[in-house]
């Protein structure tokens, strides 16, 4: 996804910046919102410190595993909304910036990213492959 995502970007000459963790972002630009997301694109390259990320990404994509599902889903969730991030997908896409409730999209389908109008579409049929591949090991 974030090969995906990056080439989308320098395919048309785009000014924001595609990231992939471990990056530590200071959500709220104070001490106790320290996140890590797995994918991120920032348009503000203002935002970007030596240390990691200072505010918040414009969007946002988390890996859900077993042990984070509860924070993604719920925590995390609440505190990208709350700091100003723009799209948030965990298979369930939140566009913030849209009145349009959440939507939850399969691994047959491609998504398109709202924050670039729809223009880029990420393809999860590799993903969904790579996964029923790793049923038959």
């Amino acid at each position: 996804m974030y090969r995906q995502i990056a080439n989308f970007i320098m395919e048309r000459g785009g000014f924001c910046r595609p990231l992939i963790a471990p990056m530590d972002t200071q959500l709220d630009c104070d001490e106790k919102t320290m996140v890590q997301p797995d994918v991120a694109i920032l348009c503000r390259n203002d935002k970007i410190k030596k240390w990691g990320i200072y505010g918040a990404p414009d969007f946002v994509l988390e890996v859900i595993s077993p042990s984070t599902r509860r924070k993604d889903y719920t925590k995390k969730l609440s505190k990208y909304m709350t700091a100003g991030v723009r799209e948030y997908w965990i298979l369930i896409v939140y566009f913030f910036e849209s009145e349009v409730c959440p939507m939850i999209y399969g691994l047959d389908e491609s998504v398109a990213v709202g924050i670039f109008d729809g223009e880029l579409e990420i393809e999860f049929s590799n993903i969904r492959r790579w996964i029923e591949e790793e049923k038959n090991f």
